[in-house]
């Protein structure tokens, strides 16, 4: 496997350029992400396929990762619930060394390979979840090891690396690598690889989403109205649906409480 994360940066002397010279390089580098996630689309379109399936049968998709890696998986499942109205417990996101590592590292958390399967069994995982292993190199023994249990037990797995041939491509059914080449400063995978990681948990769970049925038209019709501001993109929603004033529409919003539920009561 070429561990491509790990290969020097093609920039040296990084200390000695100046503040634009240093922003030029980071927006230059990140300007390949784009073509490297497209060249992965079908992979993730067959990730999201299988995965769709198993969500009809009342399936959960659990992310697992490390470091930036799981910070990452658990910022997608967090922002669910409220973008599209649904339980918190359809997406989870889990990180090598619990909650705390969210904020700060958790040394040796992400060696333990039998740890991942270990949290993912506290939300009685079943044959009909999705676990999609989370690592810029592709070699996290927490990721991996969760994966290798969870294929073992039915589920289906997939995973998002940016090294090619890693042992956590191999090891998923489904693997999705975005190779984004060496980052800006050699090794820190929280700039292209974690971009590029970003981009396709967005795909992945907003296309699961809207086929769920959680979207109409270009709309979160089932978004949370946990502040003013949702309430206001609410009532906007509905009175441009329903050709209805401001406030009636807020009214209604807020009477039904969602504006999915607005519009099924108007059509009825």
């Amino acid at each position: 496997m070429k561990n491509i994360t790990e290969s020097p940066s093609p920039f040296d002397d990084l200390e000695q350029m100046s503040v634009q010279e240093l922003l030029t390089g980071i927006n230059q580098e990140d300007a390949k992400i784009h073509a490297a996630v497209k060249l992965v689309i079908p992979k993730i379109e067959k990730l999201v396929d299988k995965t769709l399936e198993r969500m009809r049968l009342g399936g959960r998709v659990f992310y697992i990762g490390a470091g930036t890696s799981g910070r990452l998986g658990v910022l997608d499942a967090s922002e669910i619930p409220p973008t599209f109205g649904v339980s918190p417990g359809i997406f989870i996101g889990l990180i090598a060394g619990g909650d705390t590592a969210l904020r700060t590292a958790v040394e040796g958390a992400e060696d333990n390979p039998e740890q991942a399967w270990k949290d993912m069994e506290a939300f009685q995982i079943n044959k009909t979840d999705t676990v999609i292993g989370i690592a810029a190199s592709g070699t996290t023994p927490y990721v991996i090891g969760g994966i290798k249990k969870a294929k073992e037990a039915g589920l289906l797995t997939g995973c998002i690396t940016c090294n090619p041939g890693s042992p956590l491509a191999l090891t998923a059914e489904y693997p999705i690598e975005a190779v984004v080449g060496p980052e800006f400063v050699t090794g820190s995978t929280r700039l292209k690889a974690g971009t590029a990681q970003k981009l396709i948990l967005n795909m992945i769970s907003t296309t699961l989403m809207i086929k769920m049925g959680r979207v109409k038209g270009n709309k979160m019709v089932n978004m949370q109205l946990t502040n003013k501001k949702l309430i206001e993109r609410g009532t906007r929603m509905i009175a441009d649906e329903l050709g209805l004033i401001k406030e009636e529409a807020r009214i209604l919003l807020l009477q039904y409480g969602s504006v999915k539920k607005v519009l099924d009561a108007f059509k009825k």
